[in-house]
């Protein structure tokens, strides 16, 4: 095995510095800009989730989406509907009574 000599600074530099990058890449640093986040207008949030300009009226009035405001503008944050999607997920199961829905090559 070979042997590297370098400066005691140049060691403690290289050490900093993938301490530094250590700690990033385990806490990394959220944006501090708040649009960095993506914002969809009505058409593209019903276009995205395959509804209506109405279901998506009704979604807001119950409150079941969150959404922003501005002149009469409506927008929509991407992780708010993709969070809504997540948080209602149901997983698949397997059944008995299922069994007949499964593909048989046919």
């Amino acid at each position: 095995m070979e042997s590297v000599n370098i400066p005691t600074d140049v060691y403690k530099d290289i050490v900093i510095k993938l301490d530094e990058i250590t700690n990033r890449l385990v806490n990394p640093v959220k944006s501090s800009n708040p649009l960095s986040e993506k914002w969809l207008d009505i058409s593209e949030t019903c276009q995205l989730l395959k509804i209506s300009k109405r279901t998506l009226q009704a979604y807001r009035d119950n409150g079941i989406l969150s959404f922003s405001q501005i002149a009469g503008k409506i927008y929509f944050k991407v992780a708010d509907l993709e969070e809504h999607l997540n948080k209602h997920y149901v997983r698949a199961f397997s059944s008995k009574k299922n069994k007949r829905y499964e593909c048989n090559g046919q």
